[in-house]
């Protein structure tokens, strides 16, 4: 199975820019799509953003778009989750993982392979 590895998160202040990486190792993931989803304390994990293989075809949650951009570059083996304008409310881990499917799932469930997640602090 792909092993996910996330970074770059950390403290930002509201208004600013942070950009997150998913790393994956075992095997490529240029075949699957990716998404980004997010488990504030206390509460369940929710839909960020997905994106096809190619990358032509994205989709957010309400609360992000506009904000957040999702990218990925295969011959890195490696997603991208590019947020700005970060509000306190944004302040989550943030974790990646493949979804079983092609099509841009909105559904945890529908995620195959998770990373350990990183820790996302948007302060006011």
């Amino acid at each position: 199975q792909v092993q996910l590895v996330e970074s770059g998160g950390g403290l930002v202040q509201a208004g600013g820019p942070l950009r997150l990486s998913c790393a994956a190792s075992g095997r490529t993931f240029s075949g699957y799509v990716m998404g980004w989803f997010r488990q504030a304390p206390g509460k369940e994990r929710e839909f960020v953003a997905t994106i096809t293989w190619s990358g032509s075809s994205t989709s957010y949650a309400d609360s992000v778009k506009g904000r957040f951009t999702i990218s990925r570059d295969n011959a890195k083996n490696t997603v991208y989750l590019q947020m700005n304008n970060l509000k306190p409310e944004d302040t989550a881990v943030y974790y990646c993982a493949r979804a079983y499917g092609s099509s841009l799932y909105r559904d945890s469930g529908m995620y195959r392979d998770w990373g350990q997640g990183t820790q996302v602090t948007v302060s006011s």
